[in-house]
């Protein structure tokens, strides 16, 4: 019964909630999550990929389903004000926390029904989900010769929609991304001789200007993409000419071909822009990291949201629209066939509601959009999920979802 795992699922929520760990250093974290897959039954691997582990749950012939949940938090000082607030310069501010707190709840209760379900039951802790690394990592450690080829691979994430309710997509769920290192070489010198010098600043300035003319003037009206430079680091001194500009890039589509064009054409700008400024070297253009579009398939989608319904009524299924937020979950299918060598692998993923009922009902707007747009978001300092409600509902979506594509009982 869910009501005899909710003490100890929140007590375990808190627990990752106060003690977040950062991408690739999860060593805490993937403890207590195994201990927690291990105390039901599982046999457990680690540090797969890193600090990743696998728990395997055999159940007689039938499918394999994985159920994937992230392990690491972002670089952010939380602002929540809650009494279990993380207090250092880490949080769960994007609610894998919440993930993985449901994924054991679920692990537990399928744990403790053999009886109405078989096949084998696969639970990931991923580790350096949010640097989109760690499913690489994984993959390219031998996951599934570890764990057996999964039939499909379930995912659920936290979003700031109503606890209670779930959100599919029958489209690209997540973009794909290529992130860039970008160093401009300029020739540094006295700012009161700047005709002496080749300013990287100013060079690195034209990229930033020029580069927001790839959405505007390379991408279709239809096509959804994205170009943000995150980071633009140069100089200590007002009166010296830097020799270097370093410039953090992040190029996101909705599909693969819009984000190939996106991603060359930053690299020809700044090549060219570096040549308009007679820079005595060649840009440094370094692909630091990338993440391909998650495609969930049709008829798994289709299965998992019909369970959804029955589970929660239709009322509280709803649709989500593509969205240019970045995942590596894709790799667990098809795209990352080059890692894992596995064809037909299925793919689920939907959106978990977690904002509890009285912060909903004060959020101001008369409808969902601008509640929406004024609730705090993933990646926000002030994000927090209600644990009272926003828990029980994802482990009853995790366990519906994965009861809906294990094997049914003879």
């Amino acid at each position: 019964m869910l009501s005899d795992l909710i003490r100890p699922l929140t007590t375990l929520y808190l627990e990752l909630h106060r003690d977040p760990e950062l991408s690739g250093e999860e060593r805490r974290t993937a403890d207590r999550f195994a201990g927690a897959l291990e105390a039901e039954g599982f046999a457990v691997a680690r540090g797969i990929g890193g600090h990743g582990l696998a728990g395997v749950l055999r159940n007689g012939e039938g499918p394999t389903v994985l159920l994937r949940a992230e392990l690491d938090a972002l670089p952010l000082r939380e602002t929540t004000g809650l009494a279990y607030a993380s207090g250092g310069e880490a949080s769960h501010a994007c609610g894998h926390d919440l993930h993985l707190a449901a994924a054991a709840g679920t692990a537990a209760l399928l744990a403790r029904e053999p009886g109405g379900w078989q096949g084998t039951l696969v639970v990931v802790g991923q580790p350096a989900e949010e640097t989109l690394e760690g499913a690489r990592a994984m993959l390219s450690d031998g996951l599934y010769e570890r764990t057996g080829r999964p039939d499909a691979v379930l995912a659920q994430h936290a979003a700031p929609l109503p606890a209670g309710m779930v959100a599919h997509g029958y489209g690209p769920m997540t973009a794909g991304s290529v992130t860039f290192r970008i160093v401009v070489h300029g020739r540094g010198g006295h700012a009161g001789a700047p005709h002496l010098t080749v300013d990287p600043v100013v060079t690195a300035a034209h990229v930033v200007t020029r580069l927001q003319t790839v959405v505007a003037r390379e991408a279709a009206p239809s096509e959804q993409v994205a170009v943000t430079v995150g980071s633009f680091r140069a100089g200590e001194r007002a009166n010296v000419v830097p020799d270097r500009a370093e410039l953090g890039v992040t190029v996101r589509a909705a599909g693969e071909a819009a984000l190939t064009r996106a991603a060359a054409a930053v690299e020809r700008i700044v090549r060219a822009e570096c040549a308009a400024s007679g820079c005595p070297r060649e840009p440094e253009i370094v692909r630091t990291g990338s993440s391909p579009v998650t495609h969930p398939d049709p008829a798994t989608t289709a299965a998992v949201r019909e369970a959804h319904a029955a589970e929660f009524g239709a009322e509280r299924v709803a649709m989500w629209p593509p969205s240019l937020a970045t995942e590596d979950f894709g790799l667990f299918g098809e795209a990352g066939r080059a890692l894992h060598g596995a064809r037909g692998v299925r793919l689920a993923y939907w959106m978990l509601g977690v904002v509890g009922p009285a912060a909903w009902a004060a959020a101001p707007g008369a409808d969902a959009a601008r509640k929406l747009a004024a609730l705090p978001a993933n990646h926000a300092p002030d994000f927090a999920p209600d644990v009272r409600t926003a828990l029980p509902a994802g482990v009853r979506a995790l366990r519906t979802a994965a009861l809906s594509c294990l094997g049914s009982p003879r």
